[in-house]
Parts: structure tokens; sequence; C-alpha cells
């Protein structure tokens, strides 16, 4: 008896055992939360989720006759593991009817591989917005806000600060990449221009490098805690923080994250320098914890979940006061199992009605599946994260916010909700100086002019030159009778004077720039300076290169040519000089006007001020399109002339004419010219860069040959008439000076010295004559003698033949010249006819 007894015991408690087994609900949990990469939220999740398993059990109301029973395991956030344990829990009995899942890297494997399980997974950490994709993941929720869910609120951000510039810093994990596109996409549609994208898989170091020579200010870094931590160590030691930039981090890291594990992980960073490099920096992220402290469906408020959670984390061995990863997550993770049980709860009802129990779920049960897709689907409560409800990708449908570390505290700084666009602020941001960073260097474009007191140096001493020479056509035209005046040929000297003029007025034109003249007229003032300044110096050079031309050809005429000047052909050069220059200056401007063109230079950091700006120095410039060919065609027609009058000055250095009295002046003048313009033409080539070197070189070379030109060929002509004038007012006026009276006394002396050596010149010319016309006259009489002699003895011969005789040969040999024919000795020959 007693042994049927404790049978029927046996029994009856196996057949309760199993009847109690089979009155769970089991469902399959996957929590990173050991490991070196990824993100290790279930260190935190974990825990909320056991707590809503408790409060959803101990709730009468909700799966009436079932409990719920979470199988777990932990997967490193890394797919392959979380793979393997996905296959561990599906394999191994019981059954489970959903999966929970953390991380996006495994949520992406174990989110792909469900549907074919026919499984719902809910994710409570996993941001990745690619798992929004419904062809890839059709039975994929999350309670987790799309990472995507953060770039309106980053938008709206930019737009409020009208930061148009922005710069992005990934690490290389899908979620992050397809963060990214959304981000671009959005920034695209925003007129916002995103600088530069760098990404690296664990080390930073040249990503941070890169945005620092790309000068980005606006920086978005989208990374796992552990990466985010090597990203703000190199921030430190790229000095990429404080007044001047502005970085956007994730929100979900826990509190003091960047002070934590520093020596695990050997980064070669201070907690103070993290500290610096944090300070001031913003997160986004979605509102993860209810900011109403009203009582959820738990029958809790957030600060009474918080509570018991901090105690379960101690029970757990976690510090008190310290945060694990994920502990930003855990109300997601909370909600994530009230959802699955109000799902179960919903599809439970459902399956009812049909007269079918939700026990009978397989994986290859199609019919209960898709009832509890619809039934998740269909969920809405509020929970401890907020009001959770699922959009028809099983996104999780929720407001973001915005907080800044100010004094090494997180402030939240406004509230965005994306179904509406509405943005909450609260004006709490605080920034250095007081404004918000710009989105870029300022730069101040600054053009660089002549210095105003070398301008006005300049054109003072022209002016004085220009002065200088109207005075010397004065002088000219006065003195234009004077012998002087007119040997120097003073219509070559007037036309000299009229292009120094223009050569000086020139100058004025050069220094005119942007503080003068505007945009519009600039290209004005470019024409006149190339027809004033080679005009002027064709009418310059071009006189004096005529004059020494002419002395030239003076030098090199035979005796028989006529040396006489003509001052025609002088001007007819000078003129055809001018044609060639109208010519190729017309022609320039006709074809290819000179217009205003801005060199412009590295960015340079101005003194004495403290805000973050830089100088852009800009240089005006005149050119046309083929500028090159149109100062190469005038620089080697000029420079030919600049050669040749240099040559024929040479030639003709010595040379002094009485036609051109002041031949030698003009060749100083012409060496001065050559050299200084073979030396300033190339000069300001290489100094075009530097506005005020090129301006004073220039301006000094113009004034320089003019006022040396002017000196060179009128000063002697000055000092010559003056004391001619002097002489002549001196004889007038009175008595001549001892210097004038030795003076005349030394010209006497010469004078007498000249006339007696003429005298004697004239005698020795008179006697030499006297000479010459005895010596003709003897020339002449003995010719007479010979011419009658030969006369004579041709008809005695001719005779002697006649008679038969012997002709006869007479030697006449006179003695000296002019003897008398009866001094001369004959001597007689009979030539006998056989020598005939």
């Amino acid at each position: 008896m007693k042994v049927s007894a404790w049978a029927w015991v046996a029994v009856v408690a196996a057949l309760g055992a199993a009847a109690i087994e089979e009155r769970l609900l089991h469902i399959g949990g996957i929590f990173p939360i050991h490991g070196s990469g990824g993100w290790q939220g279930g260190q935190a999740c974990q825990p909320a989720a056991m707590l809503a398993l408790e409060d959803v059990n101990n709730r009468p109301d909700l799966l009436p006759g079932y409990k719920l029973n979470l199988a777990w395991n932990d997967s490193l956030c890394e797919p392959g593991l979380g793979a393997a344990v996905m296959y561990d829990l599906l394999y191994n009995p019981p059954t489970k009817l959903m999966l929970l899942g953390g991380c996006s890297t495994v949520s992406t494997t174990i989110g792909e591989a469900a549907k074919m399980w026919n499984l719902v997974v809910l994710s409570y950490g996993s941001s990745s917005p690619a798992l929004a994709d419904r062809n890839r993941f059709p039975t994929f929720f999350r309670t987790h806000p799309s990472a995507t869910v953060h770039n309106p609120l980053r938008i709206k951000i930019m737009q409020k600060y009208d930061w148009s510039r922005v710069a992005i810093l990934q690490q290389a994990e899908e979620v992050f990449i397809s963060t990214v596109e959304d981000l671009e996409v959005r920034c695209k549609e925003a007129g916002i221009e995103i600088v530069t994208r760098q990404s690296f898989l664990s080390d930073p170091t040249d990503a941070v490098r890169n945005l620092k020579r790309q000068d980005a200010r606006i920086i978005v870094g989208l990374f796992y805690v552990v990466a985010a931590r090597r990203v703000l160590c190199e921030i430190y030691k790229n000095k990429l923080y404080g007044k001047s930039y502005v970085w956007f981090f994730i929100g979900w890291y826990e509190d003091g994250w960047y002070e934590q594990h520093l020596q695990e992980e050997e980064l070669n960073c201070t907690r103070d320098e993290m500290r610096v490099a944090a300070e001031g920096h913003l997160t986004t992220e979605a509102l993860m914890w209810n900011k109403d402290n009203e009582k959820t469906i738990s029958g809790m408020t957030v600060g009474d979940f918080r509570r018991r959670l901090n105690r379960a984390l101690i029970d757990n061995g976690y510090r008190n006061g310290s945060t694990p990863v994920g502990y930003q997550e855990a109300p997601l993770a909370y909600d994530a199992v009230w959802s699955v049980a109000l799902a179960l709860n919903r599809t439970m009802e459902r399956l009812t009605a049909r007269n079918t129990s939700i026990e009978k779920f397989t994986y290859t049960n199609k019919e209960i599946a898709d009832e509890l897709y619809s039934a998740m689907n269909a969920t809405q409560f509020l929970g401890v994260s907020g009001r959770v409800a699922f959009s028809t990708d099983g996104d999780r449908i929720a407001w973001t916010q915005v907080e800044q570390m100010i004094d090494g505290k997180y402030n939240i700084l406004g509230y965005f909700d994306g179904q509406t666009d509405n943005l909450t602020w609260f004006n709490l941001e605080s920034w250095v100086d007081g404004k918000a960073p710009p989105d870029r260097t300022i730069v101040r474009r600054q053009l660089r002019t002549v210095s105003l007191g070398l301008f006005i140096s300049m054109c003072t001493i022209s002016a004085v030159g220009a002065m200088w020479a109207l005075m010397l056509l004065v002088f000219t035209f006065v003195y234009r009778h004077r012998r002087l005046i007119q040997m120097s040929h003073p219509a070559c000297n007037n036309i000299t004077l009229v292009g120094i003029i223009l050569c000086l007025g020139s100058i004025f034109l050069l220094g005119l720039d942007g503080q003068f003249v505007s945009e519009q007229k600039f290209p004005s003032v470019c024409g006149l300076r190339a027809w004033c300044l080679s005009l002027g110096f064709t009418l310059a050079y071009g006189a004096m290169f005529s004059k020494i031309w002419r002395v030239h050809r003076l030098t090199t005429k035979t005796k028989t040519e006529n040396k006489r000047v003509e001052p025609w052909k002088l001007y007819v050069m000078v003129g055809s000089f001018v044609v060639v220059d109208v010519i190729v200056l017309g022609v320039w401007q006709g074809v290819d006007p000179q217009q205003r063109t801005l060199e412009v230079f590295p960015l340079e950091v101005p003194r004495d001020t403290v805000e973050d700006i830089k100088i852009k120095p800009e240089l005006e410039h005149c050119e046309s399109h083929h500028n090159t060919i149109w100062l190469g065609l005038l620089y080697s027609y000029k420079g030919l002339l600049l050669i040749f009058g240099l040559f024929l000055a040479y030639e003709t250095r010595s040379v002094k004419l009485k036609q051109i009295n002041d031949s030698r002046l003009v060749g100083m003048s012409i060496y001065n010219v050559v050299v200084l313009c073979l030396i300033t033409a190339p000069v300001t080539l290489v100094i075009s860069s530097q506005q005020d070197a090129a301006f004073a070189f220039v301006s000094l070379a113009i004034i320089f040959c003019c006022f040396l030109s002017m000196a060179l060929v009128f000063v002697p002509k000055i000092v010559e008439v003056m004391r001619h004038v002097e002489r002549a007012e001196s004889t007038v006026d009175g008595a001549p000076s001892k210097e004038e009276e030795e003076r005349y006394q030394k010209l006497l002396r010469e004078n007498e010295d000249m006339q007696r050596i003429i005298s004697e010149k004239e005698e020795k010319i008179r006697l030499l004559k006297l000479k010459l016309q005895e010596r003709a006259a003897i020339r002449s009489r003995e010719q007479q003698a010979a011419e009658n002699h030969v006369t004579a003895v041709d008809a005695t011969q001719q005779m002697r033949l006649r008679q038969g005789g012997r002709p006869a040969v007479r030697i006449v040999t006179p003695e000296a010249p002019g003897a008398d024919e009866s001094m001369v000795p004959r001597i007689n020959f009979d030539i006998s006819e056989s020598y005939l």
C-alpha cells in the first residue's frame, strides 16, 4: 500500500512538473557583455531585462496561466559568435517564440537568418540603419531607435548655428557607414557641404590628422565607445578642441566614458587631457529614459526603475555609482521584454479566438508567426524609455535629445520631435567667448595695395620732374635762336622732354590700385598704363636714338658725300617708332584688352587678434588672355632698339660733330637708359608679387632715367647760355674782370702765334708753287724738242732711202735738264742695208 502511494505521489509530481514546464513561454536572448571591440551594452541591459522578466511574471493579468522564461548567452558583440549562440538557442529545446538581440553587427546576422525559422527578432541595442530594410530583415523590430534618427536633429542644430560646412569621422562598421550615407543625403538636401569623410578600422590617428589638414571645424563622429576614447586622445594631440571646434558624438556612451579604461586600452593620454579634449562637445541620442516622472506600464516611474537597476548592478559586482556599458540603453532592454510580453499576450488572445494555442508554435508554423509579427507591429505602451511604438520598418518612433558637456557634465540643451519636425531649445549652451564657433576659418579678403606714403613720395618726385621738363621746354623755346640750341636740334630735344613727361606721368598710373580705383574702372587704368609708358619711352628714347643714328651715319660717310643733317629724317624715324607702338597697342587693346586679375596668396594669421580668422591676401594685376605674347612682342621690339642704340653710342663715343653738338651727351643718356631698362624689365617680373617693392623699383628706375637724361642733355646748354648772358651783361655794365682779362690776353697770344704760323705756311706754299711752275715749263720744252728732232730724223732717213744710202741714227743725250741743243753731243751711226 505504501509503495503504491509513493508511486502515485511520484506520478503526480511528474505530471505537475510537466504541467509547469508546459506553462512556460520561452524566448532567447543574446547579450554582448564581454569582448574588446564593439558595444558591450549587455553589461547593463541583461540585468534590466531580468528585472522586466520579473515584473512581467508578477502581473496576473499578463500572460494568464503562463510564465515568461529568458534563455540567454554572451555574443561578445561578434557576428560569428552571435550566430553560434542563436543556433544553440534554436537547436536546443524548448522552442523559442522570439529572440532578443543587441549590438548592430550581431543583430544583422541573426535578423537576416531568423526569417528562416519564422522568428520575430526584437533588438534593444541596435542602431544600424541597414536593419530597417524589410527585404533583408522582414521580422526585425527594435526598441533602440535607428542611428538615422539622430541625423534630423544634427541638421537642425547645424541650421540653427548657420553651419554649412561639416566633416565626418566614422568607424568602418556597417551601422556607421549606413548612418553616414543617410546623413550625406540629408546634408545635401539642406545645402550643407561635407568637406571630408574620414574612416578608420581601429587606429584613428591618420584620419584625425586629415581632418586638421582639411580645416574641419564642425565634425560628426560615429564610432563605438572604445574607438571614441582613441579618437578623443588624438583630438587632444592634434589640438582639435576648444573655441574653434565642435564635435558631435553619439549620446549612448555611459557617463564618464572618456576617463575609463585608459590604461587597459594603452592610451597615451591622461584623464586631465581627455577631460580637456571632451569639454564642450555635443551628443545626440534618442530619448532612452522617459523624461516625465510618471508611472509606466510596470507601475514604476523612471526614478524607481533607476534605483532598482542600480541595486541589481551592485548585486552583479559593479561599484556603487559606476555605470557599466549599456547603462543608457538599459530602459530599452527593459521595455523590449515588456514588448515581447504584450505581443505574446495579444497573440494568445487572437489564437484563443481561433481555438488554438501559442504552445503549438513551431519554427515552421507560418500562421502563428504572422500573428506574432502583427501583434509586435501593433504594440504601443508607455515604458521607462518613453512612448514605445514601431514604424512599418520596425524602427522605434522616438524623440531625440541633444546634450553638451559643460564643466565635465552633460547638460540637456533641447529635444527634437521628428514626427512634427519641432525643436525645443532651452538656450543653455555654453561656448568659449560667448559665441558658437564658425564652421570654417573666417577668411577675410585683404587687397594688397601700394603703401600710401610710398605712392605720395614717388608721385611728388615725378611731379617735380614733370615740372622741370616743362621748364626745359620753355627754356628751349626762349633760346631757340641761339646757335648752341639750334645745333642740338631743339625739336628732337622737345620730343624727348614730352616723352619724359609721359613716363613720369605713368608713375601715377602705376600706383593707382584698389584703394583708389573701383573694379569696373581698373581695366581702363591698365590700358592707360600701357599707352602712357610705351609712348613715353618711344618718344624720349626714340629722339635720342635718332640723333645717335645720324651721328653714326655722318661719321661713316665719305668725304665727297654731303654731310648736312636733314632734320626731317630724324622726325621720320621717331614717327615710325610711334606708329609701330600705336599699331601694337591698338591691336592689343582691341583684340585682347587687359583685365583686372587677382593673385591669391596663402592664408596669413593676423596679429593682435583673438578671433579665429585668417587673412587672404590678394594682389591686383593687369593681364590679358595672351599677356605673355603681347609683352614679348613689345619687349623684343624695344629691346632690339635698346641694344642697337647701345651699339651706336659705343661706336660714336669719341665723335664730336658741329652739326649735332650734343651727340656725346646723348650717347651717355642712351647708356643710362639701356642699362636701367635691361635691369628693370626682368627684375619687375620676379618681384611682381611684392607690390611696394615692384612699384618702388619701377618708379625709381623711371625717375632716374628721366632726371639723368635731362641733366646730361640740357644742363650743359643751360650753363653755357647762362655764361654767355653773364659775359654779355658784364661787357655792357662795366670793365672786364681779371679772369676775363687774362683769358683775353691768352687768346691774343694764341691768335698771334696762329697768324705767324699761317704766314710761314703761306710762304712755303708760294715757293713750292714757283718750283712746280718751273718744272712744268722745262718738261714742256723737252717734250717739244724731242718731237722736232724725231720729225727731222724721219725726214733724213726717208731721203737716204730714196738715194740708196745708209740710214743714220743720232742719239742725243742731254747732260742736264733744259740744256740747249748745241750743247748736246751728236753721235751718228751709219747702218748698212744688211742690218736693215
